[in-house]
């Protein structure tokens, strides 16, 4: 991997775009839904044939919700526009902020979760190349802890 004290990117640890599962926006929902299942995922990044990020289609808890209305929708009915996103060289330090960070409410003294799962990765012309999760964040975490104590 990388010497110690090197700056880490989403690049190095970012689900690549082959082991995506996604969907475009003429996908119909009941399709989704049963593709959200199937890979067991809460969410889709939503592309164009060219591979072009859409947007995000909403998690699987937020979908559940429209089940009896979903007789004709498509996906681009429920997407979410301009998602947030991250290139690969993004500092993955940066990338876990957006992903783990929690909000302070101080009316209400509650800590808020943030509300990034995921995060698409684009390149310059914003296709999509890969996604960033907070599983990903995780296990990058895990693997650095690793390799620094290896080395001590």
């Amino acid at each position: 991997m990388q010497p110690r004290g090197a700056v880490y990117t989403v690049g190095d640890f970012m689900t690549g775009k082959e082991d995506l599962h996604v969907v475009k926006p003429t996908t119909t929902v009941d399709k989704a839904l049963e593709a959200l299942v199937e890979h067991r995922i809460i969410g889709f990044p939503v592309i164009n044939d060219d591979w072009k990020l859409s947007s995000i289609l909403q998690t699987f808890n937020e979908v559940q919700k429209l089940l009896n209305k979903t007789n004709g929708l498509v996906v681009s009915d429920l997407m979410t526009p301009a998602p947030l996103v991250v290139r690969e060289t993004t500092n993955l330090k940066d990338a876990a902020r957006l992903l783990l960070e929690t909000k302070y409410r101080k009316n209400f003294k509650l800590l808020l979760e943030t509300k990034y799962r995921r995060l698409p990765v684009v390149d310059v012309e914003g296709k999509l190349v890969g996604i960033i999760t907070r599983g990903n964040i995780v296990r990058a975490a895990l693997q650095i802890k690793r390799e620094i104590k290896g080395k001590a």
